[in-house]
């Protein structure tokens, strides 16, 4: 059989994987705080049909004879560029304005989230549209060491470690701060601190694991988790009242579609040729 047929059956199958990443993030492409997908290719081995040769005598060397065979998938990449933060007007829809993602509570343990519309439960805590808490801080001062699997309710004075942020339900004025902190007016006129939403970040971000539901997970090559509050090592500022909309541009993306068709279309004429080629082959007893 020829080579070409499996390198063009090869081809296919990238160029389906490409397709594939590509209608994710256009079905994303109003989803708050995603991350875009991006496919990198690398060829396969090269069959060698002649070894290169250094120069003697009165001769000169020669190259090497090579024979590629088709191609593989190298990577799906997450692309974390800065999305555009879009107003909304809602005091608990945050967005994050520079590095770093929501820690909040799964029951698989912390993840982590760009997407910033977050909610109330009939207890008061700040919690994700799938119910999960959002983590914080009792003061600025953020601990160290690994996030208890369970959150304590924030205490009636902030106090160092992760918690629950617990809005009282006649709170009036609710506020959350550039720096993450949240406050209210509480019944009696008084301005009253919840706690600080806080942020994480890694040092390799394009090693985490995409979890479903806007959610990452730690990886073994996403590093270990730095945390602190917004405007802090490195990471971004909060933004109440807008949310950080996808980072996918449908022009982007519409041209990676046509690339991978034509890319695709290519790689069918060359089985179809190399079909042509055996079929010549084929009749030539007759």
């Amino acid at each position: 059989m020829l080579r070409s047929m499996y390198s063009g059956i090869s081809g296919l199958k990238n160029f389906q994987t490409k397709l594939d990443v590509v209608g994710n993030n256009i079905a994303n492409v109003n989803t708050f705080g995603y991350k875009k997908g991006r496919v990198t290719f690398k060829d396969l081995v090269n069959q060698s049909v002649g070894s290169a040769s250094g120069a003697g005598g009165n001769v000169g060397g020669t190259n090497p004879k090579q024979v590629g065979l088709g191609a593989s998938m190298s990577t799906v990449d997450n692309v974390y560029n800065q999305g555009a933060l879009q107003n909304t007007g809602r005091t608990l829809d945050v967005g994050i304005s520079g590095e770093g993602f929501y820690q909040v509570m799964t029951a698989e343990g912390i993840r982590y989230t760009r997407s910033g519309n977050f909610y109330t439960d009939l207890d008061g805590n700040i919690v994700t549209g799938d119910g999960n808490y959002v983590v914080g801080t009792g003061t600025a001062a953020v601990p160290t060491g690994p996030v208890p699997n369970g959150l304590p309710d924030a205490p009636a004075t902030p106090t160092a470690g992760y918690q629950k942020l617990k809005i009282p339900t006649d709170a009036r004025n609710l506020s959350i701060g550039k720096d993450g902190l949240v406050t209210y007016v509480n019944n009696t006129g008084a301005l009253t601190t919840v706690g600080y939403i806080t942020l994480a970040n890694f040092p390799n971000p394009g090693g985490l694991e995409k979890s479903g539901v806007n959610l990452f997970s730690a990886s073994q090559n996403s590093g270990p988790v730095a945390t602190g509050t917004p405007s802090t090592k490195g990471l971004g500022q909060l933004t109440s009242g807008t949310l950080e909309m996808s980072n996918v541009d449908l022009s982007e993306e519409f041209t990676e579609m046509i690339i991978a068709q034509r890319g695709f279309q290519a790689n069918t004429r060359i089985i179809t040729t190399s079909d042509q080629v055996l079929e010549e082959l084929v009749n030539l007893k007759r």
